[in-house]
């Protein structure tokens, strides 16, 4: 299982569209969350995307339980909210059930004039210091697609790298 997190508006609902090749339009902030399932290869992925708007926050915690990967959906446009991302990065994977878990960081909205790169997103949210495991950043954009499967991808790969699968 994989879950898609990041503060609200950061787009994670588009990521998880952009990778399954649905529109963008019509979307609306998630309230609560919303399972999705794809195929990748030869692994099925389930999807959590989890609302990010201050009130639901401490719900995340009741959504880990066989949480094999996060992706984390950083807004490289708010400046503002950089520091707020670490400082619920940092809880969220402080959390027991997500100690083994792969994370990918997508660095979203790189369509927007004056995106910060996926290097400056790494540098400001302090990702080596923070994230004591394997991680990668990922920079993208939900509206045209670019890097969105590559980030879905790389997880997939690193979760199926370390599962064991018995026959």
């Amino acid at each position: 299982m994989t879950h898609a997190r990041g503060l609200d508006n950061s787009g994670k609902s588009s990521c998880v569209r952009a990778f399954l090749n649905e529109s963008l339009d019509g979307l609306a902030p998630t309230l609560g969350f919303e399972i999705r399932s794809a195929q990748v290869g030869e692994h099925r992925l389930h999807l959590w995307d989890v609302g990010g708007q201050k009130s639901i926050r401490p719900f995340w915690r009741n959504y880990f339980e066989d949480t094999d990967g996060l992706v984390w959906v950083v807004d490289s446009g708010d400046v503002d909210r950089l520091q707020l991302c670490r400082e619920q990065l940092s809880r969220v994977i402080e959390e027991e059930r997500l100690v083994g878990a792969s994370i990918v960081i997508l660095a979203n909205k790189q369509d927007l004039e004056g995106a910060l790169t996926a290097e400056e997103i790494s540098v400001i949210l302090g990702l080596d210091q923070l994230l004591k495991r394997r991680f990668k950043v990922i920079p993208c954009s939900a509206v045209s697609g670019e890097g969105v499967k590559e980030g879905f991808e790389w997880i997939v790969g690193e979760i199926a790298s370390r599962l064991f699968v018995l026959d």
